[in-house]
């Protein structure tokens, strides 16, 4: 099924929708987005945990990460298909238990295999969270009003990855890591009774076949290929930033850091990526999304490569602005999304990209690993560094898109 086409109009608001309505979908959507970005990134504070547990090497621990991440990815789009048929309101609710749950498990496990059962439960109940989350948001807010509130959604994402892996890395000063996981992921419970009882219940969105939506539905010529270039940025950019991310700690410990410090250093990261999320959201709509793709990917090798040779107090200072560089194109791609798909096919498009991006992240560190286990951390992230340039000609293959004029 074809998703190229050029922008059309957005759909009006619908009037049945009151404001309370809207303010209950944005909380549970950004409470609902917060906790699960911040399950899945409580997973680096841990990976060092684990190495030291178990004796794990740098590929099977990649592998640990890739179980949840994978599962998460690759649910996406059959979340959206049950959420059709159940309801978006108890899916979403079940899948939060769910990852909650599996928390639980990892808690309790007392060797690799049952940690990766409990990974991969917690990978299937948080694919719910994306699809369902932001269609919600979608539903409740149209048009200008729309994009704002997608953008509160997906800094609420950032605020759960800069919180919970530091909550972790104080807790685990106090107790050790079982109980610590198993507390935390008994939040997701509890966070299912809310979601369950506050998420609006909206009938679904009639997508109709206006002429300017029908138009693009054939697909410009400048544009047809449009969305999967950019797909195919946002799959080297999610790479890119998670094969970083598993790599961190290491880097850091061998720096001197202690896991509390590395709990902070990633609080650092994913402050300075939720300001790259809304600094990069402004710069895009001044510069356009081609250059801003430039600065922020040419940011990203740059500050990696500079963090290498750095102390481990320089490497703290420069921790935000990698962040930034990280986290900022992510906020031009999603939010072009919309750009190059007809309104009718948002939601699918949307379902794709996610899949493509979080996918690939979830198989970038395992791939990664295997480079960090036969040549060092500090030659793979040299890789990774460079291996983030592929994206300047996809960018520049991508600029017909977004000359193209609109419907």
């Amino acid at each position: 099924m074809s998703i190229s086409g050029e922008a059309a109009t957005p759909e009006p608001a619908d009037a049945r929708i009151s404001k309370g309505e809207e303010r209950r979908a944005a909380g549970v959507a950004c409470g609902a987005h917060a906790l699960h970005d911040g399950y899945t990134d409580l997973i680096y504070v841990l990976l060092p945990v684990w190495q030291a547990e178990f004796g794990l090497a740098y590929a099977q621990l990649g592998l640990l990460r890739g179980i949840f991440t994978g599962a998460m990815a690759a649910l996406q789009i059959p979340a959206g298909w049950l959420a059709a048929r159940l309801g978006s309101a108890p899916l979403l609710a079940a899948g939060t238990a769910l990852v909650g749950a599996g928390f639980c498990l990892a808690g309790l496990s007392s060797g690799v295999a049952m940690l990766a059962v409990a990974l991969l439960i917690g990978g299937i109940g948080a694919s719910t969270q994306h699809p369902l989350a932001a269609a919600l948001v979608a539903r409740a807010f149209a048009g200008s009003r729309s994009l704002k509130a997608l953008g509160t959604y997906n800094f609420a994402g950032d605020i759960g990855k800069m919180t919970l892996p530091a909550v972790a890395g104080l807790m685990l000063v106090a107790m050790p890591w079982r109980p610590t996981v198993a507390l935390l992921g008994a939040m997701g419970i509890g966070a299912a009774v809310l979601i369950l009882t506050l998420t609006p219940r909206f009938a679904a969105r009639h997508s109709g076949t206006a002429p300017a939506a029908a138009s693009a539905a054939s697909g410009h010529p400048r544009t047809r290929f449009g969305f999967p270039i950019l797909l195919s940025i946002g799959v080297f950019d999610s790479s890119t930033r998670m094969a970083f991310l598993t790599f961190l700690p290491f880097l850091l410990v061998a720096k001197g850091a202690s896991v509390t410090t590395v709990g902070f250093a990633l609080t650092l990261v994913f402050a300075g990526g939720a300001a790259g999320k809304l600094i990069c959201a402004f710069i895009g709509a001044r510069l356009g999304v081609i250059p801003t793709v430039w600065l922020t990917e040419g940011m990203t090798t740059l500050s990696i490569v500079a963090l290498l040779p750095l102390p481990l107090e320089g490497a703290l200072i420069l921790l935000p602005v990698v962040g930034v560089a990280l986290n900022g194109t992510s906020s031009v791609l999603y939010g072009s999304v919309p750009q190059l798909v007809e309104p009718s096919r948002h939601t699918q498009a949307f379902g794709i990209f996610y899949t493509g991006t979080i996918g690939a992240g979830a198989i970038a560190p395992a791939i990664y690993g295997l480079l960090g286990d036969a040549f060092g951390i500090t030659a793979a992230l040299i890789i990774v560094a460079c291996t983030v340039l592929v994206t300047l000609p996809l960018a520049a293959a991508l600029r017909p898109a977004f000359a193209s004029p609109h419907s």
